[in-house]
């Protein structure tokens, strides 16, 4: 993950780096075909040259980024999982896990949203 290696660097708090290291790893095996890459100082996922995914960490939790209308698509399964949302994002709290069931069913909705968009945002 030689794209994120800067950015995993800078997180002080080992467990903190640990977790974000593990989603990103996560999303790079499960999704091969995206390209990995840092924008605005936030490790995100592209398809096509078209946003579908960015992390970001905050003092208590990582925040993951997504276009308004797949998070609106599954609100409640976001708030089910015990995550807060905003319109363009969650969070997941450092001492909660990761429900990768979820994050697998959002990415995937994000690409099918976005097949053949080449602009970057929606």
């Amino acid at each position: 993950m030689i794209e994120f290696y800067e950015y995993l660097q800078h997180i002080d708090n080992e467990h903190h780096r640990e977790k974000v290291a593990d989603i990103l790893q996560w999303l790079k095996a499960e999704y091969p075909q995206l390209d990995a890459q840092m924008k605005w100082n936030t490790p995100m996922f592209t398809d096509s040259g078209s946003f579908i995914i960015g992390l970001s960490t905050a003092k208590g939790h990582i925040s993951i980024a997504l276009e308004q209308d797949v998070i609106a698509q599954f609100e409640e399964a976001i708030e089910q999982a015990g995550y807060s949302q905003t319109e363009r994002m969650f969070r997941i709290r450092w001492g909660e896990d990761v429900d990768y069931d979820l994050l697998k069913k959002i990415v995937d909705e994000a690409i099918e949203k976005k097949q053949g968009q080449t602009t970057f945002w929606q």
